[in-house]
């Protein structure tokens, strides 16, 4: 008897495994749910109309499988790319509609691959130490991996046990074995790179039932966690859920991160997946959608295109999959109807329902001043994001004191940004990439992205002896982090940042407060002290990169229109054209420029005598690579050096109305009433009132008492920071 029942589990178990198919992307059961809910609901209605229809234009017909030849943009590279959604959104129809067609799809096309991919070696157009085979490099290899695996996964029970067995040992095994050997390092490598790696190759082996690579995905491929998905969990992001390349790459990974995780969540739910590290998944969610302007595009953070924003595909993705997973949320609600399209999904399917219901939806993320620490333990620094008004007056400071960022990061610690009314006003140049310009390097990203994009020149934070931080070298850079100091973001009205740097440049320590303050009368100002001390005379450069039409100075300048030249020679200052120069001594220095329909007024305390430039971008570019940006630099020349700047938030331009109000700077006059090691205070008339700006620069104990003058004039506070405005105190 026990010796039959064995031979009935043998012949059972086949048919049993068979049976959870498809699971990688969707389980049985919630297709057939899906099914139900596709017609109730408008906008799942109409992205199921969208699919179908992309992939109805396909049916019956010869899908070209290219030799990959050219570099992203090229027509094998889109090519292969549109091939690998063909095949995902086939078998999603094929499951939904039950036909046979689009499974034929699917087959045929992974028929082909099957073909290919045994005969491909290092792609023609490689330029690095990570080469594709069916692209130009392994990441979007890795891509392809993804979309096809669940595609695979979604057709596999239509499939013959010989098809499955050509496409398993011919599509994919070369590429696995490509990733997990010749590739090891990369593969093993903490780094989006990485996640895509073991996501790909992991969702593979759920779709063929490969445990072998299952746990190669899941803990590297000696499988003891040297690698793999569980380290990339642990590794690139805080506690926060800040990632640690920053925003603009926390929205590329997250969609191999959220799909992994959703093949893991349906195959080994034993695993918990999405309750690993606290629910670190959701919380990286949540914080790249804090780290994005009011249009919804991503803070140009590191290596970063301006364009991108949370209506892309990858957030789409993790969106739909949260909400299933996480539970509801208002905030997820009003990204996803402002993407106007959600997954064939069982989350999908429930945002559709919400959003066709009677609920009302907010037109804005629920932004909000927050702070996220970096590094694996939440102690290599982090940023600051304070935020002050509201809906599309919302103003928002960047604070940026984290680490370098792997190979997408920037030497520019102690860098800020300011975005104002979703406008990019204190700008970062992001990265010099023309993603999927085949005439532009392939895509790729251009020689200028490091030689000028990411060197400290290109920010706004101080540049020693006209050198970038850690003398641009990023393995040095990968060694240190900036740290916070003190902060205080709860007041409505007032916010501060101190963080420091000490080792950027040998013997130079770097200190910087960011104040937000929100005046009577709407008046918006961040107050900006940047307190530097070395063992040696240096030469100190501070530039403010800014987006608008210079309106004004109040310094006479000697501007260069016949002929120009650079800035300096290397380190990105060989491609800022120098178009004017001022020599100014102890004055207020006032540079206004209009940004879209806003004033904004740069106010510096200069002592002593100081060198002002006005450069713009694009020397030295005979390619056209960059933009034409421009940029105010106060130079100085000393041992140690206190920078007292403000920057105003004023007026209105009407360009209909032709008419302009409140468009000169209210700031009279800016006075250091006393600055040593110890304290700064610092007096600013505003229209003829007093604001009083008073800060410990070595003791952030919240219970110290300060005290600065005598007598009537003194003024005494506890803890880090006192500022008054007309003698108040601001709350």
């Amino acid at each position: 008897m026990r010796l039959l029942n064995f031979f009935l589990v043998l012949l059972i178990m086949p048919a049993f495994v068979h049976a959870q198919h498809p699971v990688a992307y969707m389980k049985k059961a919630d297709i057939l749910a899906l099914k139900n809910e596709i017609p109730k609901y408008p906008l799942l209605k109409e992205s199921y109309r969208e699919i179908k229809a992309d992939v109805d234009a396909w049916l019956g017909k010869d899908v070209d499988v290219p030799f990959p030849k050219d570099p992203a943009g090229g027509y094998t590279h889109d090519k292969h790319k549109a091939n690998y959604t063909l095949m995902f959104n086939s078998g999603l129809l094929y499951n939904l509609t039950g036909d046979q067609r689009y499974a034929l799809l699917v087959k045929n096309m992974l028929l082909k691959y099957a073909q290919l991919n045994p005969t491909l070696k290092n792609h023609p157009e490689s330029t690095s130490s990570s080469p594709g085979r069916i692209f130009w490099q392994a990441l979007n290899d890795a891509n392809w991996l993804v979309y096809t695996g669940m595609a695979y996964d979604l057709v596999r029970e239509s499939l013959s046990l010989s098809e499955r067995k050509q496409i398993e040992d011919g599509a994919f095994k070369p590429e696995v074995d490509f990733f997990t050997k010749d590739l090891k390092p990369w593969f093993n490598l903490v780094h989006n790179h990485g996640v895509w790696a073991c996501a790909g190759v992991g969702i593979v082996g759920i779709a063929t039932d490969n445990n072998d690579y299952v746990e190669m995905a899941l803990k590297g491929t000696e499988k003891i966690g040297n690698g793999g998905f569980l380290a990339q969990l642990d590794g690139l992001f805080s506690p926060d859920g800040y990632y640690t390349e920053g925003p603009y790459y926390v929205r590329y990974a997250i969609l191999p991160y959220y799909l992994f995780a959703n093949a893991l969540y349906h195959a080994r739910p034993e695993l918990k997946i999405f309750e690993h590290r606290n629910q670190i998944l959701r919380k990286a969610l949540l914080a790249a959608l804090q780290q994005t302007n009011l249009n919804g595009t991503f803070f140009p953070i590191n290596d970063a295109l301006k364009e991108k924003d949370y209506t892309s595909n990858e957030l789409v993705t993790a969106i739909d999959i949260a909400w299933e997973v996480y539970g509801k949320d208002n905030g997820l609600l009003t990204v996803a109807k402002k993407q106007d399209r959600v997954l064939l999904s069982k989350g999908g399917a429930s945002i559709a329902a919400a959003l066709a219901g009677k609920q009302a939806v907010s037109s804005q993320f629920p932004y909000t001043s927050v702070e996220y620490r970096d590094g694996a333990k939440g102690d290599e620094g982090g940023v600051s994001l304070l935020r002050s008004g509201s809906g599309k007056d919302l103003t928002t400071l960047i604070f940026k004191y984290t680490s370098h960022g792997l190979s997408h990061g920037h030497f520019d610690k102690l860098n800020y940004n300011l975005f104002d009314k979703g406008n990019e006003v204190i700008t970062d140049y992001g990265s010099v990439r023309f993603i999927g310009v085949e005439q532009k390097y392939g895509g790729r990203y251009l020689a200028e992205n490091k030689a000028y994009a990411g060197q400290t020149i290109a920010h706004n934070t101080l540049v020693v002896d006209g050198a970038s931080h850690f003398n641009g070298k990023e393995e040095v850079g990968e060694k240190y982090h900036a740290d916070k100091l003190f902060s205080d973001i709860s007041k409505a009205n007032l916010q501060v940042v101190i963080a420091e740097d000490e080792h950027a440049y040998d013997g130079v320590r770097m200190q910087r407060s960011l104040y937000m303050l929100q005046l009577p009368g709407e008046k918006k100002f961040i107050i900006d002290l940047f307190h530097v001390t070395s063992d040696k005379p240096h030469q100190y450069d501070l530039p403010f990169q800014y987006s608008g039409n210079l309106i004004s100075t109040s310094f006479k300048y000697n501007a260069f229109t016949n002929q120009q030249e650079t800035l300096g020679k290397k380190n990105g200052y060989q491609f800022l054209w120098k178009e004017a120069v001022a020599n100014v001594k102890d004055t207020l220095v006032q540079l206004t420029f209009l940004n879209e329909r806003t004033y904004y007024t740069i106010s510096s305390a200069i002592h002593d005598s100081a060198q002002l430039f006005l450069t713009r971008s694009g020397a030295n570019d005979p390619n056209f690579n960059l933009r034409h940006d421009p940029a105010f630099i106060i130079r100085k020349q000393a041992k140690d050096e206190s920078f007292l700047n403000l920057i105003e938030i004023h007026g209105n331009f009407d360009p209909i109305m032709e008419f302009s109000s409140n468009s000169y700077s209210t700031v009279k006059k800016i006075t250091w009433l006393k600055n040593e090691q110890d304290i700064s205070v610092a007096s600013i008339l505003i229209n003829g009132k007093e604001l009083l700006i008073a800060q410990a620069n070595k003791d952030f104990n919240k219970a110290s008492k300060h005290s600065f003058g005598t007598g009537a004039a003194a003024v005494q506070w506890n803890g880090p920071y006192y500022v008054t405005y007309d003698g108040k105190s601001i709350q």
